[in-house]
């Protein structure tokens, strides 16, 4: 019998190992309807409609597979969870609303009261005030260590670890983790190894392959890649994913499936994204460096970066994120910022458009002074997340920055 489109789709999604990234990215997680569609489609509704009070009934007591409520059942949600997993090698994924509903979803649903985390002290400012000032109010507390030193996460450890969470490249200063030690660390403790891979994503690092627990994503970021959307997503194996599901079915922080649907078509152009936006960073990083006013620069892809073994090691590429300290304090970091006319001062990163920002003001702007030095971000210190112009055109709008120095 000729084999239809519609198994061959299927096949994608349940056989991935035989499909290299990109394609992956394009092609993972797709179920047609009965229609044929080509495009993922969108699924606009709060409920689905069962055939009978038993099928409904059936649904609900989960005896029988089937959409049931947009909360935490969605086909295009679920598309992007399973494209997602394909590319990150995961049993499953959980999209949430939000990165920062990812981080709250795996805290409230695989942690109890009584509880430790270990983490990076390099990571972004809002994870710092949720599990400093948020978990603590459940009972789980936090201790912040030195992202590139493995004997200070050993001896950070008590015998209520259950989670050791990092970030790299770190935010904002591409501070580098080991990540294979890190989890065979972990897990001598009985204890979780979850990494946020929003500076690479899949296409340029696979924490799971390197023994991680759970991968972590601020989908607003490279994911969606044009700075429209806002959403995260948590991959790891079945049982952990399965209680986040849980917590996300009963506390509502999901994913809207126009958001997953826009997420979607991000990962389409994903590899071609991240490839050459990591390319233009470095050109912009050796460029920098070699610039009167740049006190220092930070980047993983440069040799002279403390951990640039390390990143050639572990990663496939060196990402688009990149910071840089400028004579002058804050003032000149600000004359610096305001001196541009091309590149957006904004916040966000992982964009097509090149954004810059001054992190001790905006992204950790909510951590205390005495945790901005802890963590290294200093007030000079600003944040570069390069996108996809004319790089000869960014190097002239950073000259403007320059000349306010």
């Amino acid at each position: 019998m000729t084999q239809s489109k519609f198994d061959r789709a299927e096949r994608i999604q349940f056989q991935d190992q035989d499909y290299d990234l990109e394609t992956l990215a394009v092609r993972a997680g797709q179920q047609r309807t009965a229609e044929g569609e080509h495009g993922d489609p969108i699924f606009t509704t709060s409920s689905f409609v069962f055939s009978s009070a038993r099928e409904a009934a059936a649904r609900f007591a989960g005896d029988e597979p089937g959409n049931i409520y947009a909360r935490f059942t969605n086909p295009t949600v679920q598309a992007f969870e399973s494209r997602i997993a394909a590319l990150e090698g995961g049993e499953r994924a959980v999209a949430t609303a939000s990165g920062m509903a990812a981080i709250m979803s795996i805290g409230l649903a695989l942690l109890q009261q009584g509880d430790h985390i270990v983490c990076s002290r390099s990571v972004f400012g809002s994870t710092v005030s949720l599990f400093d000032r948020y978990l603590t109010r459940a009972g789980i507390t936090s201790t912040f260590v030195d992202p590139t030193d493995v004997s200070a996460w050993q001896a950070a450890i008590q015998p209520n670890t259950r989670m050791l969470f990092l970030e790299t490249p770190s935010n904002p200063l591409s501070e580098l983790s080991d990540i294979k030690a890190l989890a065979d660390l972990a897990h001598a403790h009985d204890a979780l190894l979850v990494v946020d891979n929003c500076f690479l994503t899949p296409i340029l690092q696979r924490p799971l392959d390197l023994g991680a627990d759970i991968v972590m994503h601020s989908a607003t970021k490279y994911l969606d890649g044009q700075g429209r959307c806002v959403g995260g997503v948590l991959v790891g194996r079945e049982k952990e994913m399965e209680a986040v599901f849980g917590f996300i079915r009963t506390g509502g922080a999901c994913l809207s499936p126009f958001n997953a649907w826009v997420f979607l078509k991000g990962l389409e152009t994903l590899s071609l994204r991240i490839k050459a936006q990591s390319e233009q960073a470095l050109e912009v990083a050796l460029w920098l460096k070699e610039q009167s006013g740049i006190e220092r620069v930070f980047y993983s892809g440069l040799p002279e970066h403390p951990q640039y073994e390390l990143a050639c090691r572990q990663q496939k590429g060196f990402g688009g994120v990149l910071s840089f300290e400028v004579k002058g304090g804050k003032e000149g970091a600000w004359r610096f910022i305001d001196a541009t006319r091309m590149i957006s001062i904004t916040a966000n990163l992982g964009d097509v458009k090149t954004t810059i920002t001054h992190p001790g003001t905006t992204t950790h702007g909510r951590m205390t002074p005495e945790e901005r030095a802890s963590a290294g971000i200093h007030d000079n210190l600003i944040r570069l997340s390069v996108g996809l112009e004319s790089v000869e055109d960014l190097k002239r709008d950073l000259q403007l920055g320059l000349a306010a120095l």
